[in-house]
Order: C-alpha cells, then sequence, then structure tokens
C-alpha cells in the first residue's frame, strides 16, 4: 500500500526540503509523534488490563501525566514524552525503563510509512520488533 499523495503533500507543507532529512526536520518529528503515540497505546491497553483485573473495592489505576526521556536511535535524538501512571505500574514495551538506544527505531518507523500504516500492519509491526501479541479490537 502506497503513502496518499495528500498525506505527503501535508507533511512537505511550509517545510525546507533541505531540513526534512536533518537530524531535526521532519523525519524526527515524525519519529517522536509515532513513538508517543505508540506508548500511549501500550498505557492504554495496560490500563483497561488492570481494570479488568482489578476488583471492584480498589480505585482504578489512571494516567497520571508524562516523563521526558531522550532516546538515540540511529540517525538522531529524540525527546519522548512517556506516559505514567498512578501506581507506576506500567512498564513500555517500545523502549523500557533505562533504556536510551534505540537501534534500527528508523528503519521500523520508515517502513511502517512505506507499508500505508494501516492499523493492522502497524500492530504486526509492532509486534515483531516488541515481541508482543497484539491484542484484537
Amino acid at each position: 500500500m502506497a503513502i496518499k499523495k495528500e498525506l505527503v503533500d501535508e507533511l512537505l507543507k511550509d517545510v525546507d526540503p533541505k531540513a526534512v532529512f536533518s537530524s531535526q526536520g521532519l523525519l524526527s518529528e515524525i519519529k517522536k509523534a509515532l513513538a508517543e503515540r505508540m506508548l500511549n497505546a501500550e498505557m492504554d491497553q495496560h490500563l483497561e488490563s488492570e481494570s479488568a483485573a482489578a476488583d471492584g473495592g480498589a480505585p482504578g489505576n489512571h494516567r497520571n501525566g508524562y516523563s521526558k526521556k531522550t532516546v538515540i536511535t540511529d540517525t538522531s535524538q529524540v525527546d519522548l514524552e512517556i506516559p505514567r501512571d498512578r501506581r507506576g505500574t506500567f512498564e513500555p514495551q517500545l523502549i523500557a525503563k533505562y533504556q536510551r538506544r534505540f537501534p534500527g527505531f528508523d528503519d521500523k518507523i520508515i517502513s511502517m510509512y512505506a507499508r500505508g500504516m494501516s492499523v493492522r500492519i502497524s500492530r504486526a509491526i509492532c509486534a515483531s520488533f516488541m515481541a508482543l501479541r497484539p491484542r484484537r479490537s
């Protein structure tokens, strides 16, 4: 599946062509947005599974803001906002706690865009490098 021309045009609108591939250019912004979206999806799944397992008397676990983390990819540094939960039980799988290097991340993100980023394909790619089984919705 190819990337829609309109999407590419929207991404490139008002962007300096020389800065697209720079270390802080458009690709870095895409990497940051995708990583944060996947981390938030992980948090959603974590909170859903905890609420399903919790007994009726205990108050539920909720989001509790974000913490900042700088991750070094193959080509740049990406400043991410990692979601937190109130109980402190969230263990991100995409970028584990205390992990600072993320080799191969650039290739994985580019492959998601090259494949058209459907939900099914995104889940399959995430599962392949996170060693998780994707949950059916």
